[in-house]
């Protein structure tokens, strides 16, 4: 009997999510997700991942800290945030933020109501559990690139434990701040932060779902 049916239907049934109920997920389970995530492949099995995470009032003063950076701090990252999106890849990221601002009642041209939605990324959309997910400095792009593989590893496992989950790289904007807030040493990459909990299915913001390209739109074969 084949799985992939059923991972496929995982697939598809993970999505960011940007509104979440207070609930928090139950330690157990948490660490049963970071032990599935822990499985993904590494360069080596160097395995660089690294975790920070926070939950109930840790979680209040990491979003306190983070609106706080916000308002005063530089944006700073650690690792450079792509030159551009030209082409196809400017045109899904367009598609995915129009769909999100039109989810939540936000119109083209309304910079206010854009800006306040932007800035959820900062309340970490009120999860009551975020991860702050790191690489060692010394792996360079290939760290970076193993825990890419954990950051999939991770939101696939949450969604099969039924936990809703979201990658946000705006947080990794405030790297100097994480870097004291949480105690992570400087010589570790801050690379995004997984926000996570109990989605709150009738929010607009998790009304609508990005679509993917097609088969020949990202395959070349060789025959």
């Amino acid at each position: 009997m084949t799985t992939l049916p059923a991972l496929d239907a995982l697939f598809s049934q993970r999505h960011s999510c940007r509104a979440f109920r207070p609930d928090p997920v139950p330690r157990a389970v948490i660490e049963d997700i970071l032990r599935c995530a822990q499985k993904v492949p590494s360069w080596c099995n160097a395995q660089p991942w690294q975790v920070t995470l926070f939950s109930g009032e840790a979680t209040n003063a990491l979003r306190s800290a983070l609106m706080e950076a916000v308002m005063k701090d530089p944006v700073a990252p650690d690792l450079p945030f792509p030159e551009r999106y030209s082409d196809e890849y400017k045109t899904r990221r367009q598609a995915c933020g129009w769909a999100l601002y039109e989810a939540v009642g936000v119109e083209r041209g309304d910079s206010a109501a854009s800006h306040q939605q932007m800035m959820r990324n900062f309340t970490l959309f009120d999860a009551p559990h975020c991860a702050i997910l790191t690489s060692p400095k010394e792996l360079g792009p290939y760290g970076a690139l193993d825990c890419g593989g954990f950051v999939t590893g991770f939101t696939l496992a949450a969604t099969a434990a039924g936990v809703a989950t979201i990658a946000q790289a705006a947080v990794a904007t405030y790297a100097p701040m994480l870097h004291q807030f949480c105690d992570i040493p400087e010589d570790r990459n801050i690379l995004c932060a997984l926000s996570f909990g109990y989605g709150d299915p009738d929010h607009p913001a998790n009304q609508f779902r990005t679509e993917r390209a097609e088969l020949g739109d990202f395959t070349s074969w060789r025959d």
